[in-house]
């Protein structure tokens, strides 16, 4: 089944891994966006097979805060909430 993890460590400073699970190829998009709504990465963006993936993400140049990451793969989408203290 499609899953998207929560990030560990959170909260992070300045790195963070994301991990996902996909049962069947699907074209996978992962996001972060601010709390005002604003996109601030687009992580990945690539046709994957299905099977366990990570994504590690540097967020050095990001200021403090709160961010929000969301998968989305064929039609099932789900988002997280993570923090960056800096």
């Amino acid at each position: 089944e499609y899953e998207l993890f929560q990030n560990y460590p959170n909260p992070f400073n300045p790195s963070t891994t994301i991990k996902f699970s996909l049962p069947e190829a699907s074209e996978v998009s992962l996001r972060v966006y601010n709390t005002q709504g604003e996109k601030i990465a687009l992580l990945l963006s690539a046709n994957l097979e299905a099977g366990n993936y990570s994504y590690q993400w540097d967020a050095g140049n990001i200021p403090t805060g709160m961010y929000i990451y969301e998968l989305s793969a064929n039609k099932f989408v789900s988002v997280k909430k993570m923090i960056l203290l800096k």
